[in-house]
């Protein structure tokens, strides 16, 4: 399906995120006449430049609704890439909204950043190529806010290994998904107060159900240890991580995941590190608390 020039793009992290593999695979499966009006989704960074990079490769407009709060660094992506800015309030309410009004205007197809079965699919491809590498893993942790990304690890990963845990790590000021699963039910929050800014989305009717059935279990913490786990990744691992992207560090080192006899087996765990766009700014200022 895709060119060797996208395969290694996938290899690098292009786009700064794994929320290229999803993006791709969504606009890269478009017959060409769906294609023809271009592309429309919202996002507040990741998953904005992976839909940008990826319609700039496929040669089509990408018409993409960003929450005013979105840091900008990532706006400024999204714009590199070559994708139509259009601002939206930061509920998810008005960025809906807003994407309505652009798809009604241009025709172009939606590639939802979470809920859509092809953006799943593209973000399996991280299980299949790390357990390919690395056979030997019994645990992945992997971050979560609308699902995405884990649905497509979870379902890849256990369809290799039925008993491998996938374990989601989440901010506990946007601990939605925790909340969903202790009631057995989609739970949404009246607001959401985390520095880690790719993960205050909801889940989906699409992403809740595996997530229900396939995620073992979610490990919320405190942005001070996402904090503390970016500054371990840049000064010991020498890797640019953003907060939603260290989380998953963050949930390994917290007392919940080192001192749960549930988990004392967990001795070959992979963390998906998604995610190096970062607002220095604010990251600055982050150290600095």
């Amino acid at each position: 399906m895709f060119s060797e020039g996208v395969r290694m793009m996938f290899i690098r992290g292009e786009g700064g995120a794994f929320k290229f593999r999803g993006a791709c695979n969504a606009i890269f499966s478009l017959k060409d006449e769906q294609a023809a009006n271009g592309v429309v989704t919202h996002s507040s960074g990741n998953h904005a430049a992976a839909v940008s990079l990826a319609a700039k490769l496929r040669g089509i407009p990408a018409h993409i609704v960003i929450p005013k709060n979105a840091p900008k660094c990532k706006v400024e992506n999204v714009r590199r890439y070559g994708g139509n800015v259009i601002w939206s309030d930061a509920t998810m309410q008005s960025r809906e909204s807003v994407a309505n009004n652009v798809l009604q205007e241009t025709g172009a197809v939606l590639v939802h950043p979470f809920n859509d079965g092809r953006i799943i699919s593209g973000q399996g491809t991280i299980s299949l190529e790390l357990l390919e590498q690395i056979p030997q893993i019994d645990t992945i942790i992997v971050p979560i806010s609308g699902g995405g990304l884990i649905s497509g690890v979870a379902l890849a990963a256990k369809s290799i290994n039925p008993k491998i845990r996938i374990l989601a790590a989440e901010p506990r000021g946007a601990n939605d998904a925790a909340l969903s699963m202790a009631a057995g039910e989609i739970v949404t929050l009246p607001q959401t107060n985390t520095i880690a800014d790719g993960l205050r989305a909801f889940l989906g009717d699409l992403t809740w159900p595996i997530i229900r059935d396939f995620v073992d279990d979610v490990i919320t913490v405190e942005d001070k240890d996402i904090i503390e786990a970016m500054r371990m990744c840049y000064e010991i691992l020498k890797v640019a991580v953003e907060p939603s992207g260290a989380i998953g560090l963050a949930a390994v080192l917290s007392a919940t995941f080192l001192e749960n006899p549930a988990w004392k087996d967990c001795n070959n765990v992979a963390i998906i590190l998604s995610g190096g766009n970062v607002d220095l700014g604010v990251l600055w200022e982050s150290f600095n608390k």
